[in-house]
C-alpha cells in the first residue's frame, strides 16, 4: 500500500451528494484499494457544524485508507494540496429567479474556488463540476484558473450516460456493460443529447433494435428530464445516483478507461463545438488525461442537436461574461 495519501477537496460537504460521496472515496472507490486518502470538506460558515458531524460519521466507519479529514470555511486551505476535487456545493435556483441570475449566483462560488485552485491545488489537480448549472460553472471555475490546464476542469454529464445505459438496459432486457460507443453530448439541461448512432449491445447496432420514433421522442427526453421525474416520484433530488456518477467519472480518468464515456470538457472546436464552452463529448481516459473520441461522421440530425446545445451554453457564457477572464 501507498503510504502517501492524495488529498480530495469536496465542496457543499454537508449536503445529500457529498453524504453519498465521501464514504465512496474513503472506501478506494476512486484512486483503489491500495492508495490511501485525506478528505479536504469545504461549506459556507452556516453549514459547517453540519460537515463537522460528516466527518464524525466518516471517522466511526473506520475506513482503513482514511487518513485525515479536514473541514473548513476557507477555500484556501481546502483546496492546499488538492490532486482531486469534487466542486458539488451550488446555489440552487430560487423561486423566481431567471437561470441568468442562478448562473451569476453560482458566479460568486465557482469563481473563488477557481482561484483558489489555482492558487493552492497540487500540480495534478482534477476537477469534476457537480453543482448545477455544472457545464458553466465548470467555466467559471476555469477561468478563475488561469495557471491549471483547462482540461483540468470538467463538468458531470456521467450521470446522464448512466442514465442512458440504463433506460437502455431496461429496454431491451440486457446488462448496461453489454453496451458499448454510447455518447452524451452538450449541456447537462434538457437540452442534452444521448446519442446511440455509434451505439453497439454485444456487438449489434442498438438502433436496429430500436423503433426510431420511440428513440427520439421517447428516449431522448426522458434521459434528459430523468432528475426532475425523480424529484416528481421521490420528492427529493437524485443525490445518490449523483454521488455513484461522480465516482465513476473521477475513477475513469485517474484510472483509464477504453470504453467511450460521457464528460464536459473545455471543448478544442472538435465536431463544430465553440473552443473553450464546456461541453459533453464522448471520450476515453488514457494516461490519465481525458480523450475526445475523433472521427465520428455525424448526420444532419446529430449535428442539429448539438447545435441546440451550443447555441444554450454560448447563452449561458454570456449570462457570466463579467465572471471570466
Amino acid at each position: 500500500m501507498s503510504q502517501n495519501p492524495v488529498k480530495i477537496t469536496v465542496t457543499g460537504a454537508a449536503g445529500n451528494i457529498a453524504y453519498s460521496l465521501l464514504w465512496r472515496i474513503a472506501a478506494g472507490d476512486v484512486y483503489g484499494p491500495d492508495t490511501p486518502v485525506e478528505l479536504s470538506l469545504l461549506e459556507i460558515p452556516a453549514a459547517v457544524g453540519g460537515a463537522e458531524g460528516v466527518a464524525m460519521e466518516l471517522n466511526d466507519s473506520a475506513f482503513p485508507l482514511l487518513r485525515g479529514i479536514t473541514v473548513t470555511d476557507k477555500a484556501e486551505t481546502a483546496f492546499e494540496g488538492a490532486n482531486a476535487a469534487f466542486l458539488v456545493g451550488a446555489k440552487p435556483r430560487a423561486k423566481g429567479e431567471e437561470r441568468a441570475d442562478l448562473l451569476k449566483n453560482n458566479g460568486g462560488i465557482f469563481g473563488p474556488q477557481g482561484a483558489a485552485i489555482n492558487g493552492h491545488a497540487a500540480d495534478d489537480i482534477r476537477v469534476v463540476v457537480v453543482g448545477n448549472p455544472a457545464n458553466t460553472n465548470a467555466l467559471i471555475a476555469q477561468q478563475s484558473a488561469p495557471d491549471v490546464p483547462a482540461d483540468r476542469f470538467t463538468a458531470l454529464m456521467r450521470l446522464d450516460h448512466n442514465r442512458t445505459l440504463s433506460q437502455l438496459a431496461e429496454k431491451l432486457g440486457v446488462l448496461t456493460t453489454d453496451f458499448e460507443n454510447v455518447a452524451v453530448w452538450g449541456n447537462h439541461s434538457a437540452a442534452q443529447f444521448p446519442d446511440l448512432t455509434f451505439a453497439t449491445v454485444k456487438g449489434e447496432p442498438v438502433m436496429e433494435k430500436l423503433d426510431r420514433d420511440w428513440y427520439v421522442d421517447e428516449f431522448i427526453p426522458r434521459v434528459a428530464r430523468r432528475g426532475a421525474e425523480i424529484i416528481e416520484v421521490r420528492g427529493r433530488s437524485s443525490a445518490a445516483s449523483a454521488a455513484a456518477a461522480a465516482v465513476d467519472h473521477m475513477r475513469d480518468w485517474i484510472r483509464g478507461t477504453d470504453r467511450w464515456v460521457s464528460v464536459a470538457l473545455p471543448s478544442d472546436g472538435s465536431y463544430g463545438i465553440d473552443e473553450g464552452l464546456v461541453a459533453g463529448f464522448p471520450v476515453v481516459s488514457r494516461n490519465g488525461s481525458w480523450e475526445i473520441v475523433r472521427g465520428l461522421e455525424l448526420d444532419d440530425f446529430q449535428r442539429g442537436m448539438i447545435a441546440k446545445n451550443v447555441d444554450e451554453l454560448k447563452a449561458e457564457r454570456h449570462a457570466v461574461a463579467d465572471l471570466l477572464n
